[in-house]
Order: C-alpha cells, then sequence, then structure tokens
C-alpha cells in the first residue's frame, strides 16, 4: 500500500517561462511508493498549476520573498496549522534563501525539506563563480559583477564583444556592444537587482545537466541533455538525453567536492575545443526535470524520500536519445475560481 503523504511546492508557472512545479507534481504522482495529496503555493492568481485539478489537490496564495522572508514562511507556517504539511519543496532560486534560513524552524513545525546549505547556495551563487571554478578546479568563464551603469564604458579592459549580461537570480542576454550591455543592465536591475553579472560568452554548445545529491558527497541520479529548441527566452522548448561521461563525471566531480544537498542544474558549454565551461549551477530542479523522470530517473520522488529521512539507492542508468518537447493547451476553467482565490487566498 503506498503511503499517504502531503506535499506542498511552488513553481506553478507552467507557461513559456516554465517553473519546475508541474513537472515535479508528474514526477511525485508517478511515485511507486507515495500517494500524495498536493498543495500548491501560489504567488500569482494566474500560474497555470493552480487549475490543473489532476495535479493540484488545493491552492494557497504566498506573498513574494521579496515582502520578507518572515512574511512568506509565517504564511507557510500559518497553511501548516489548518492544512498540515509533511514536505515543502521550494522551485525558485528567488525564494530559497527564505526556506533555507528557516529550515530549522519549518522542522520543528513538523515540516521537512531538503536543501542546500547557505554556504553552498552562496558559494555557487553567479557572481561568486570566478572563485568556485577556483576552489574546485572547474573551467568556468570569466566574469564581473558590475553595480552602477558608468562602469560598462570599462568593461573592454576585460572584456571581448559580445558579452553575456545576466541577472543575480534570473535572465540572461547576449550584448554585442556597450549600448546593448546598458539596455540589458537597466532591464535586469529593475526586475531583480543588483548587482548585474557580465560574464565571457564561450563559444559552442550548451548542454544541461540536472541532479540530486544526498549531502554527503553522492550523487543520487545524473540526467544530461542538449536543448533541441530554444524560445526567444532562452528556455528549452525540447530537448534529448545524451550518452556523455564527460558531463556525468563532471557533474558527480561537483557534487563530491562540495557535497552538495538537494536538486540542482548546471549548465554548461562545450566549447569548439571540447572543453567544458560551467556557465551556472541553479540550485533547484530545473521545469524539464520531467524528462528524466521519462528516461528512468525519478528525480522528484527521490527528493521526496531523502527528505523525510530514507535511503536512497542511486540511479545507475538512464535511457539515451530519449527526447521531450513542449506544447500549450487551452486550460478552461470558471471565473468563479479565479475570483475565489483573488478574494480569500486559496483554492
Amino acid at each position: 500500500m503506498k503511503t499517504k503523504i502531503t506535499i506542498a511546492l511552488t513553481g506553478l508557472n507552467n507557461t513559456d517561462n516554465p517553473g519546475p512545479g508541474v513537472p515535479v507534481i508528474r514526477g511525485i504522482r508517478e511515485s511507486e511508493e507515495f500517494d500524495p495529496r498536493i498543495i500548491g503555493l501560489a504567488y500569482e492568481n494566474l500560474e497555470p498549476g493552480i487549475y490543473m485539478d489532476d495535479m493540484v489537490d488545493k491552492t494557497y496564495q504566498v506573498p513574494y520573498p521579496s515582502e520578507g522572508s518572515d512574511v512568506l514562511v509565517n504564511r507557510i507556517l500559518g497553511i501548516h496549522k489548518r492544512d498540515p504539511i509533511d514536505v515543502l519543496i521550494p522551485n525558485f532560486d528567488a525564494e530559497l534563501y527564505a526556506f533555507m534560513r528557516s529550515e530549522k524552524l519549518l522542522a520543528e513545525a513538523g515540516i521537512k525539506t531538503y536543501l542546500p546549505t547557505l554556504e553552498q547556495f552562496e558559494e555557487r551563487h553567479k557572481t561568486n563563480l570566478p572563485d568556485f571554478g577556483k576552489k574546485y578546479d572547474l573551467m568556468v568563464p570569466f566574469s564581473k559583477s558590475i553595480t552602477r551603469i558608468d562602469e560598462i564604458e570599462k568593461l573592454k579592459e576585460d572584456f571581448e564583444y559580445p558579452v553575456m549580461v545576466k541577472g543575480k537570480f534570473y535572465d540572461a542576454y547576449l550584448a554585442y556592444n556597450e549600448e546593448q550591455v546598458r539596455m540589458n543592465f537597466n532591464k535586469i536591475s529593475a526586475k531583480w537587482g543588483l548587482p548585474v553579472i557580465v560574464q565571457e560568452f564561450i563559444k559552442g554548445t550548451e548542454v544541461n545537466v540536472v541532479a540530486l545529491g544526498d549531502g554527503k558527497g553522492n550523487t543520487i541520479g545524473a540526467v544530461p541533455m542538449r536543448k533541441q529548441y530554444i524560445t526567444d527566452k532562452g528556455k528549452a522548448w525540447s530537448g534529448i538525453t545524451l550518452d556523455d561521461q564527460k558531463l556525468l563525471d563532471l557533474t558527480y566531480k561537483i557534487i563530491q567536492s562540495m557535497k552538495w544537498r538537494g536538486g540542482m542544474e548546471l549548465e554548461i558549454v562545450k566549447s569548439n575545443k571540447n572543453e567544458l565551461y560551467i556557465i551556472e549551477i541553479n540550485p533547484r530542479i530545473p521545469a524539464w526535470v520531467y524528462l528524466a523522470v521519462g528516461a528512468g530517473q525519478n528525480l522528484p520522488e527521490a527528493l521526496v524520500k531523502l527528505a523525510l529521512g530514507k535511503e536512497v539507492e542511486p540511479y545507475t542508468a538512464y535511457e539515451v536519445g530519449k527526447m521531450f518537447i513542449r506544447y500549450s493547451y487551452d486550460l478552461i476553467t470558471n471565473v468563479k475560481e479565479f475570483e475565489k482565490l483573488s478574494t480569500l487566498g486559496e483554492l
């Protein structure tokens, strides 16, 4: 008999810039061990996952992390008093700090999580990537953090164009000149704050790895893929699993060196010289994780097991050549559902 469990998670924005919530739910619902009740935690009342009745059993609206860590965590604790949560899975970079800082408080209330430590979170940050590369003997592009627009003119002393311009949490744009850097600096800083990161552009093929670490240096699972189709937001709309031992070895090295705890996504560029450059390490499960499930590694289920303190056998294989293709779907709902969430904060 399957174990009944209540899991709360964020990331229900299943749009052209999708959050990981819905694919994580799909993986958990395919678990052979758990019979899950899913609580969706929504920041916006038009996040599609809210209205997917076959995915989400109950939805609560929660405040943005920008309103304060304590405000967000207190809302979660308030929900937990009315509707007990066994496991909480945050799926956005911007909210992780609040939950990592409050991990002990949540655990004392009975809410289990499985998150990186604050030290792990900070050292792989985009602003710290050059130091990260030196510490663990990894190839990373040269980068520089800027906080003022007058610093842009001096970039030509350190960079050749084009360069990547990145936000501290999300967004990345290729800039071919100073004017494009200024435009993207203003766009990113207005949305995500400072600093803005300027990064050397590495010519090559972008590949990604979704992985799960047990916090002791062991890799529970890892699946590499190459994007087949990319949207104008730089998101994968199609991808295929790869047979690439070098990518897997690099992933094992990073997880072992850091003793990484929880899900992660490695964004890597394989240069024209066949060198692997780490361009980002995202500290949570990515939105394409269902490809890993389809290829034979149910990482969302394994994450829940780790959060519950269960022993998890590492995955040792996955299907190569497995593809995912996203599609748009018109979800029909009633305006009364929308109004109820907007007025009562729950659905």
